[in-house]
């Protein structure tokens, strides 16, 4: 594992306060940041024609609609499945969602067979429990495909904080987590290769929390490959 230092749960959510209440960075900002990552790791590492997208109605889903639109922008074929219906959505994902439909991405039910990538943007950091109801099956309908799949931040049903899976979770090929990895990423074996994206968070906003990050830790690139 890489010596850049890790998160937990509760740390990250500390550090998204940070960024909205006293570095004036907004969670529209945040987002963005991170779905554009997405999208230039996809492209990228994996040249795909087709790629489908697995979003929940929260913040890592929204991150993901944001991929699927820069995606779709650039002219690939995208299919989105949510884990609520559309009408569900609410503040920022709802806007992220609203933009996406400006595009010609897709909103599907069931993942087609020749897409060539899988971007789970269900869950993310915030797990509480084992996932339940569409979210589950969804989740079951990822691990049993064949296509490589990347996870935005933490695979889906993965305790951020301790690797565990409280139930059913995403085995990712690759996981793009955002700002710091995660403590229990470099523990579970849903993680796959680890990556980092920078989403824009002052050095100084760790020390806070008592968290030292290089000030140039993305010096050399956006995206850093951990593992």
């Amino acid at each position: 594992m890489s010596p850049v230092p890790s998160l937990t749960r509760d740390q990250m959510i500390e550090v998204d306060r940070l960024m909205i209440d006293e570095a004036g960075i907004s969670l529209v900002q945040m987002m963005e940041n991170a779905g554009r990552a997405l999208a230039g790791f996809i492209i990228d590492r994996h040249r795909p024609s087709k790629v489908t997208v697995f979003a929940g109605r929260g913040g890592n889903g929204g991150g993901g609609l944001v991929a699927a639109r820069h995606l779709a922008n650039r002219g690939i074929d995208v299919d989105i499945i949510t884990s609520s219906p559309p009408a569900d959505f609410v503040d920022v994902p709802a806007h992220q969602l609203w933009a996406l439909s400006m595009t010609r991405a897709r909103l599907v039910d069931e993942p087609s067979p020749d897409t060539d990538v899988m971007i789970d943007a269900l869950i993310g950091y915030s797990l509480t429990g084992p996932p339940r109801g569409r979210t589950l099956r969804l989740i079951d309908a990822i691990d049993r495909s064949d296509q490589p799949v990347v996870s935005l931040d933490v695979p889906s049903g993965v305790d951020s904080t301790t690797g565990e899976c409280p139930g059913s979770a995403v085995a990712a090929t690759a996981t793009l987590t955002l700002a710091l990895p995660k403590t229990g990423l470099s523990i579970s074996p849903n993680t796959g290769s680890l990556h980092l994206a920078d989403i824009s968070v002052p050095a100084a906003l760790y020390l806070r929390l008592g968290v030292e990050v290089p000030a140039d830790l993305f010096a050399g690139s956006q995206i850093i490959d951990l593992c």
